[in-house]
């Protein structure tokens, strides 16, 4: 659900634009979300006008030109105390609605919102990339790469803040010290409590201290209990949409924008031994595919394991008849459908057919009636009501 802040609603704060929307009925008053408010409002009250100018060792150089006026002096906290929030909860709590509520009214000149897959990618290691293709491998990459982010935002605002790399396990210590060195602050979305980051992964010993950093910067609140929004609304919402055309692909678009609350979701990579899996769309746990990418190539069991136990819902375009003829697409969708079913996940897909009539006809016909089974029953209410299996 889209929620910006009215342009007739007079800014004065993230919990008056979440009072407004629970008054007017666009939102459902919950206790937890009220309390995460006046967390966001206290943070808001704090950084209005923020602006740390950042050091520049060259006079005129590009910091000189990039911070031209003087900051604003924030009400500044003493030396350790929280410079942020991590919110983190269950899938469908809400988080990132009221992390975008925050981010529309803070009154901070450079902010940014980004998911933070997206900005490990795109942001640190292809930055990193380019630092030492043009410095070596000797060159220390995290000052200037901390300098560029900090003179970019001052406010960096995190969705879906998790860590399965190595890679970004070892960056982010130094990388988050020293962006906190130059003031930056940060709000972070997470469905898992710090403790738990990187949990049971090699090396994560070395990781410790990055744990230690975010509970120390950062205030950790964790929205409890309460009311799965996200599953209420997959659960209310057709899944399957017949034939796959351009009325359907546009009902696929309004359950990931319903699902989401965005238009499109940033490209994703899931490493899996040595590979990766690349996921054209992901955002608020929900991924999708074109049937072609996802059983179109030599996919296999525990690569449809890891989509299922990363995603809670799947929106997947454009499932052709099966037969004979594209009998390698058929089983990887057998599979895939096995994988998105023992692990609770929700399938909007748009098809050529009904699920027992996609494949018909041919020797292996009679293989699909239990996928042609399954996927009858993971439209029924009940099904779609169970938690995801992660």
């Amino acid at each position: 659900m889209d929620l910006p802040v009215s342009a007739t609603v007079p800014n004065e704060g993230p919990l008056p634009a979440y009072r407004h929307l629970t008054d007017r009925g666009l939102l459902q008053a919950d206790p937890a979300q009220l309390r995460a408010a006046e967390v966001l409002q206290d943070l808001w009250r704090r950084t209005r006008g923020y602006d740390p100018q950042p050091e520049d060792p060259e006079p005129g150089g590009f910091f000189a030109r990039f911070m031209r006026r003087k900051p604003v002096a924030p009400e500044e906290s003493p030396a350790g105390t929280p410079m942020g929030l991590y919110l983190v909860g269950e899938v469908g709590r809400g988080k990132s609605m009221l992390m975008d509520l925050f981010f529309a009214c803070a009154e901070v000149a450079r902010k940014q919102r980004i998911h933070f897959h997206e900005f490990m990618q795109h942001h640190v290691h292809a930055r990193i990339h380019a630092w030492k293709r043009k410095h070596g491998d000797t060159a220390d990459p995290i000052p200037p790469l901390a300098d560029s982010i900090a003179a970019e935002a001052a406010l960096l605002c995190f969705d879906e803040f998790q860590v399965h790399d190595i890679a970004d396990a070892m960056i982010l210590g130094r990388l988050f010290q020293a962006l906190f060195a130059r003031g930056t602050v940060v709000v972070a979305t997470s469905n898992t409590v710090p403790d738990d980051l990187f949990k049971g992964k090699p090396g994560r010993d070395a990781f410790l201290p990055f744990i230690a950093l975010i509970k120390r910067r950062l205030e950790v609140l964790v929205l409890d209990g309460g009311r799965d929004y996200r599953r209420q609304r997959v659960i209310e919402m057709p899944s399957w949409h017949m034939p796959a055309d351009g009325r359907a692909e546009a009902a696929l678009d309004a359950a990931f924008r319903e699902l989401t609350g965005q238009d499109h979701g940033s490209p994703m990579r899931l490493a899996l031994l040595g590979r990766a899996i690349e996921v054209p769309q992901a955002a608020e746990g929900v991924a999708r595919f074109d049937f072609d990418t996802l059983c179109g190539k030599p996919l296999g069991p525990a690569d449809y394991l890891l989509v299922a136990t990363h995603f809670h819902t799947l929106v997947l375009d454009g499932v052709p008849r099966l037969g004979a003829e594209n009998f390698d697409k058929a089983r990887r969708f057998i599979t895939l459908v096995d994988a998105l079913y023992e692990h609770r996940v929700k399938l909007i897909a748009s098809a050529a057919a009904a699920p027992d009539k996609l494949y018909e006809r041919g020797e292996n016909a009679a293989m699909f009636e239990r996928t042609a089974s399954r996927l009858h029953e993971m439209q029924s209410r009940d099904w779609r009501a169970q938690p995801h299996l992660p």
